[in-house]
């Protein structure tokens, strides 16, 4: 009886659950962001539904955003803007950015928040576009997702490979430091799983800014 009710309570709140299952270390204020692809049977109806969660999760501090749509599969963005902007802002970012193009979007402006949430949204626009026009996936986008700045440049000079360790991405610089997050994230996604099959809403799972 207890499996039956817990996958009701997936199948009612697929999208809620989709959004733990991919995207706990961001909710639980661990990590800047997550990516996935959400599979949806109506393009209308996701978008009221993804406009339901920002309106709960915005208070939070954490966005959700479409990067790219195909006929039935959506690859949604997941991000804390006060945390993605101080990785954005981090001089090896920088520098990096600059090189693919984010010159104009990255500007230095002054650190209060609602600059710093303007450094993102014109990031993330140009990230979009990357998304959406270049052949291969932009790998800059672990930029984006809170990954070390250093592994992001390895990963890019290395082109993937001779890296250290591989977990939620590939590891170039502090080894030691990346696997107790790796850890630290699966524990969390297992928690959190756990707790919303429980009935604790998305809501209440979400930390605050």
């Amino acid at each position: 009886m207890e499996d039956i009710l817990e996958l009701r309570r997936w199948v009612d709140n697929k999208i809620e659950m989709d959004l733990i299952r991919e995207c706990a270390p961001t909710l639980a204020g661990l990590k800047t962001a997550n990516l996935f692809n959400y599979k949806f049977d109506d393009l209308t109806n996701m978008h009221k539904e993804l406009a339901r969660i920002n309106e709960l999760l915005n208070v939070k501090g954490v966005y959700v955003r479409i990067l790219r749509t195909s006929m039935t599969r959506a690859l949604l963005y997941v991000y804390r803007p006060v945390r993605l902007a101080k990785d954005l802002t981090n001089p090896l970012a920088v520098s990096l950015l600059k090189k693919e193009g984010y010159g104009d979007y990255i500007k230095k402006t002054s650190p209060r928040e609602c600059s710093m949430i303007e450094i993102c949204e014109k990031a993330i626009y140009f990230l979009t576009r990357r998304v959406n026009e270049s052949e291969c996936f932009p790998h800059e986008i672990g930029l984006f997702l809170g990954y070390p700045a250093v592994d992001v440049k390895g990963f890019i000079e290395q082109k993937g490979q001779n890296c250290k360790c591989c977990g939620f991405w590939k590891v170039y610089g502090d080894e030691e430091s990346s696997k107790l997050k790796f850890e630290q994230y699966k524990k969390c996604i297992e928690v959190y799983k756990k707790v919303f099959l429980q009935g604790r809403s998305l809501c209440q799972l979400t930390v605050s800014a």
